[in-house]
């Protein structure tokens, strides 16, 4: 079996796609599309199943941090930060994970992945109500308006993304060419990774 990459074996331990590696994770070529691509261990995708409430608690944590490519100290702050809002606190930090900036780029289907979107936003090819944004954490608000500048508009390996259409972008993103207008929140419906975000809250409320 040919080496697989270190984005991909992230995808082997959690058992499913994290959609970590852009076209690849939506072609035949990704490894969990092949038989015998779970997590490792003698038993699998079972050994979750074997773990202690922590352990599933923190599995579930790594995972949405995997996810949404986030370290642990923006991690934690986020649930601070929704910790102290009115509401479903686990819900409440979903929705703050989606409203990062790269996160709203991959939702408009501009872009093969999160890291993409990252990079681009690092360089200053993404602009926000027309400034230029270099902060990929950035938290959008509400009438936002969220575009590519257009040397990088113009790439090959963009366009070819925006025809495929291959991620469907949520109804609070309205969507006009390369141009993204956040028009409200994100509700819980289109959040579609596998994500248990009560197991999250357990896990920081020990």
């Amino acid at each position: 079996m040919a080496k697989l990459s270190k984005k991909c074996r992230l995808c082997r331990r959690e058992g499913e796609k994290l959609f970590l590696k852009g076209d690849r994770c939506h072609s035949a070529k990704c490894p969990l599309e092949k038989k015998g691509a779970v997590p490792p261990g003698q038993h699998g995708i079972k050994s979750f199943r074997r773990l202690s409430s922590y352990g599933q608690q923190l599995r579930e944590k790594q995972k949405t941090k995997r996810i949404y490519g986030v370290l642990e100290k923006q991690f934690r702050r986020l649930y601070k930060q929704a910790e102290k809002k009115k509401g479903d606190t686990g819900f409440i930090l979903l929705q703050l994970l989606e409203l990062r900036l790269d996160n709203v780029l991959y939702r408009l289907g501009t872009v093969p992945s999160r890291t993409f979107a990252r990079q681009i936003i690092t360089h200053g090819h993404v602009t926000v109500n027309g400034k230029k944004m270099t902060i990929p954490s950035y938290l959008v608000k509400k009438d936002d308006l969220v575009t590519f500048n257009q040397q990088i508009s113009k790439m090959d390996s963009v366009q070819s993304w925006i025809k495929e259409k291959r991620v469907k972008t949520p109804s609070w993103i309205q969507k006009k060419a390369i141009i993204g207008k956040v028009i409200g929140l994100p509700e819980r419906k289109e959040i579609d990774q596998n994500i248990d975000e009560s197991l999250i809250v357990e896990y920081y409320s020990k």
